[in-house]
């Protein structure tokens, strides 16, 4: 059943940028420093980072008490179209992350596979996440930042993922 909702919202967040251009793309059309392109950017590298928390446990994320100002700075560039970024590119990284994590969950051996969270201001100490309450975590990120993209688009030109 999940898989069926993140696809859903998978296909919302593309939708959200139908016709558009590069330039379209990185720009912000709200207060927020968001734009449609950085958006799709940052639902791939969460997504992407979240996988790998499935296998791999909390060495997928960096330490938060040792992250660098440059490392704070390439996480800001996730949420903004860069000089070179094509929105064809980046919506075929988004496709081959999301086929990646739908591979991993289906052929993983057990759902309840778990891993301690990193350490981190906004995780509770010593909390642990299955692979299913990461899955439903990646899912309910990209439906989060799909509704954000539908209103930077609706800024934009007026259109609507959905209606």
């Amino acid at each position: 059943m999940w898989t069926r909702a993140l696809a859903k919202h998978r296909h919302f967040l593309r939708v959200t940028v139908r016709d558009l251009t590069d330039e379209q793309a990185g720009l912000r059309t709200t207060l927020s420093e968001l734009c449609l392109g950085g958006l799709i950017k940052h639902v791939t590298a969460v997504e992407r980072n979240w996988a790998t928390f499935i296998v791999e446990g909390p060495s997928a994320f960096p330490e938060f008490e040792s992250m660098t100002e440059e490392r704070i700075t390439e996480w800001g560039n996730e949420f903004q179209m860069q000089p070179g970024d094509t929105l064809v590119d980046v919506l075929a990284a988004y496709e081959v992350v999301a086929a990646k994590s739908d591979q991993l969950a289906r052929e993983l051996p057990d759902l309840n596979l778990s891993h301690p969270l990193p350490e981190a201001p906004w995780f509770e100490p010593g909390l642990r996440w299955t692979a299913r309450r990461t899955l439903r975590h990646i899912m309910t990120e990209t439906a989060q930042h799909s509704g954000h993209a539908d209103i930077i688009r609706e800024a934009l030109d007026g259109a609507k993922s959905m209606g």
